[in-house]
């Protein structure tokens, strides 16, 4: 069991902070804070069910091995200051921040009273000094990529208090905005001197200087706690205001610092990004749009190859193959849809990467081309496609679930014609699970379940399916071997979803 009273290492000079200026040399590793090079824990949020996939981009982008949490979607990586600015190339995480304690087996008071007390005094204990140094570090780098203008950008992260119920409920709540004393007879340990530091150094550096502005956002989940997320978060945010002397903002913060509860597992730690890193490639949004971490994550699954014909015959706004086109650009990728609207906004998802792009000086384009088409006709030529990658109508929000055992056997029928027998592969996200397993077993041997990985889409337990495309032959559906396939397809007209 970790112990909340905790020896402090040597308080590094928080002076060093403050070398990190917007206006210095333009190279990342300057940024780093020189010589300075020091070691930190990275927490990441990943979309639930993806944390494996994350940890292997980890290890292949930045050589760490990643640590990945009790708690369902958040992972853990240690990462030298001097290579702090690899996070941020990262695509298959959300959110990230800088770790300043862990404790995995926490023990919390039976009262409400003697837990809050807890947090309060826990915040004066705490190795702040690493965890702002990275984080002025990251400040820094974002400046000099324009990321930042200062402050928070005015816009605060929604938040939402549901009931201790539940251990599966998770709350999130932020640090209310009025000013919140912390307990009385509260006294500074030896970890003042991380405070004290860091406000006098910021009065040097920046005569006249606004005070730093902070807020607190606590994310619990868990049924046997005394305390309410909310409280949690007034408590603690009460003694690190009283500790640091900063301001609390909910929404034009400096800093955000993040208390994280997951049953007996705590996790203090200051954010790294301002809002989630899945908000990219997309300009024109539909009613279904998939958050690019998780297209990233599908897309992994599949492993593209060089030359790879790749296909979203049901694109939705075009985020799959859009992710797939910038992060794994030697392959070719068609994006098809049978809504007027939903190709119209493809495109221009396209042509506003096309734009950005050039105004950073590339000059070269995306293989990725759009068409409208019948999803269960396709004008694609028989056994051509290498991988088929989609996000099929769940029958909540869009299609109906009536509507999906008419349209997944058909359309899983077509899907095997036009993808290579053999060495084919499709990878399907359906939250219809009931309907996608019948289908398959009605698809006379055409496909075979390799992986199934379950994911949290907006709520809904879903499942993304990694099939293969057998050598089994394909049969037309009129045809005697095809009639015997699936004795009750019928013609191949495909439904609207």
């Amino acid at each position: 069991m970790c112990q909340m009273e905790k020896i402090l290492l040597p308080t590094q000079n928080i002076r060093e902070l403050q070398s990190v200026a917007p206006a210095s040399s333009s190279t990342e590793a300057d940024a780093s804070g020189g010589d300075v090079v020091i070691t930190v824990t990275v927490g990441a949020t990943v979309p639930t069910g993806f944390e494996h996939t994350a940890a292997e981009e980890i290890e292949e982008k930045i050589g760490v091995e990643a640590k990945i949490s009790k708690d369902r979607g958040r992972i853990y990586f240690p990462i030298t200051s001097d290579k702090l600015f690899q996070v941020h190339h990262l695509k298959s995480v959300d959110n990230l921040f800088v770790v300043v304690e862990e404790y995995d087996h926490y023990q919390f008071k039976e009262s409400k009273e003697e837990s809050l007390v807890d947090l309060q005094q826990l915040a004066s204990k705490l190795p702040w000094t690493d965890a702002l140094e990275v984080w002025k570090l990251n400040r820094a780098l974002k400046k000099k990529k324009g990321h930042r203008k200062g402050g928070s950008g005015g816009k605060a992260k929604p938040s939402s208090e549901v009931s201790d119920a539940t251990a599966a409920d998770t709350e999130q709540q932020e640090l209310p905005q009025a000013e919140v004393s912390a307990a009385e007879g509260q006294t500074k340990t030896e970890g003042s001197t991380d405070a004290e530091a860091y406000t006098q150094d910021s009065e040097e550096a920046a005569p006249g200087a606004k005070v730093t502005k902070f807020r607190v956002t606590c994310n619990r989940a868990g049924d046997k706690h005394s305390f309410s997320s909310n409280e949690a978060a007034r408590d603690f945010g009460g003694a690190v205001q009283e500790f640091f002397q900063w301001k609390a903002d909910m929404t034009k913060f400096d800093i955000e610092v993040l208390l994280n509860i997951h049953n007996t597992e705590v996790v203090i730690g200051i954010a790294l990004t301002e809002e989630s890193l899945h908000r990219r490639n997309i300009s024109h949004f539909g009613p279904t749009t998939l958050r690019s971490t998780l297209c990233y994550g599908m897309l992994r699954l599949c492993k593209p190859q060089a030359s790879d014909v790749i296909l979203d015959p049901m694109c939705g706004t075009g985020a799959i193959p859009l992710e797939g086109a910038i992060e794994f650009n030697s392959s070719f990728y068609i994006a098809g849809d049978n809504n007027d609207m939903a190709v119209n906004r493809t495109v221009n998802n396209v042509c506003h990467i096309q734009r950005r792009r050039g105004d950073k000086g590339s000059v070269s384009g995306l293989p990725i081309d759009t068409v409208q088409w019948d999803l269960c006709n396709l004008p694609i030529r028989t056994s051509s496609v290498d991988i088929i990658i989609t996000d099929m109508p769940f029958g909540k929000r869009m299609g109906s679930r009536k509507k999906n055992w008419d349209l997944y056997p058909s359309c899983l029928r077509e899907m095997a014609r036009v993808c290579r027998p053999g060495s084919g592969k499709a990878v399907l996200l359906t939250q219809d699970k009931k309907c996608f397993s019948k289908a398959v077993s009605r698809m006379g041997g055409l496909w075979k379940k390799l992986h199934t990985v379950w994911v949290n889409v907006g709520g809904l337990h879903a499942g993304v399916y990694l099939l293969k495309r057998t050598g089994a032959v394909f049969a037309p559906p009129h045809s005697p071997e095809g009639l015997r396939g699936i004795p009750k397809l019928g013609n191949s007209k495909c439904v609207n979803y």
